[in-house]
């Protein structure tokens, strides 16, 4: 959910059917992770789910040979540390909070706004040039995220759960400019796993404590083990590889697709209401994001190198 890393990879290669297949399933597994962090709910607090499915998905990438690969800089362990919490356990919890207060669609719609904010903290922080079609995809993506939450601000439980959303979207932007100097030093996965492995240590003070209080059915395990295994498992290594085959720009559409799952499944599934003004929200934020992070915008980031596996 948002939670694209920034892996490296060898110029694109031809956009093949099974490309556009990677891609579809990958915004399929993180777009559904907000409606099946709303099935969670109904059974399991919020520090439980957002543990879970770190759990899940250390232990899926785990299962991958490429994740065990050692890192080549012992000095990146700080930087794995602070993704761990950054990364990982801050914005997941963060996400669960809000979703008792607010719909699963407009945590959805709100996390299309993560690289709004990974193209500011590349500006502030990491030496990004401030371009014109930089400021004009900033502003147009900010406007598109003001009207996203104004229809939905009704009372302080509402405000919020759209403030912890965009908490979240603020740790990712940070996340994916640290993130991915390290990957390409050290390779996707191995940093990957390892952020994870971090997360469940750093979470588990505010997960385990709902153990107590749980109470199961198959279809809340099945909705965590999902969310987990496959949302942030599964998902991350398909996008390693894609990125490896096709390059990162032609990957990053994978989160535009995004929040067009989360509404779907929310509108569709949960039966959740969307206010038409943040419809045009969306278009905005994405529009916006679009215009910011596209070559013409993006003057600090160099097609990158081939991914060690």
């Amino acid at each position: 959910m948002g939670s694209m890393p920034s892996v490296t990879s060898p110029a694109a290669a031809r956009f093949a059917l099974r490309d556009a297949a990677a891609l579809v399933t990958i915004a399929v597994m993180w777009g559904s992770s907000f409606f099946l962090i709303k099935v969670g709910l109904e059974d399991f607090s919020p520090g439980l789910i957002a543990w879970l499915r770190i759990v899940f998905g250390a232990a899926a990438l785990a299962l991958i040979p490429g994740s065990w690969q050692p890192l080549r800089h012992g000095r990146d362990w700080g930087g794995v540390i602070f993704l761990g919490v950054v990364w990982m356990s801050l914005p997941f919890v963060m996400f669960t909070l809000a979703e008792q207060h607010i719909s699963s669609a407009l945590a959805g719609m709100i996390n299309g706004a993560a690289p709004l904010f990974t193209a500011t903290f590349a500006v502030l922080l990491f030496g990004a040039a401030l371009s014109r079609r930089l400021v004009v995809g900033l502003a147009v993506g900010f406007v598109g995220v003001v009207t996203i939450g104004l229809p939905n601000v009704d009372g302080a439980a509402s405000l919020a759960g759209i403030a912890m959303c965009l908490l979240a979207v603020v740790c990712y932007g940070l996340s994916f400019n640290v993130s991915g100097p390290l990957q390409a030093r050290n390779g996707a996965l191995p940093v990957i796993w390892r952020v994870q492995l971090v997360a469940v240590v750093v979470s588990a003070p505010f997960g385990l404590p709902g153990l107590a209080d749980a109470t199961p059915s198959l279809e809340s395990v099945a909705a965590v083990v999902a969310m987990g295994a496959l949302g942030t498992g599964v998902a991350f290594a398909m996008f390693a590889s894609l990125v490896g085959r096709v390059g990162a720009t032609r990957a990053s559409v994978t989160t535009y697709l995004v929040p067009a799952v989360a509404l779907g499944l929310g509108a569709g599934l949960a039966g959740e209401s969307v206010a038409p003004l943040s419809l045009l929200g969306v278009v905005l934020v994405l529009v916006g994001a679009y215009v910011a992070t596209s070559r013409g915008g993006r003057s600090r980031q160099p097609e990158p190198v081939r991914q060690r596996r």
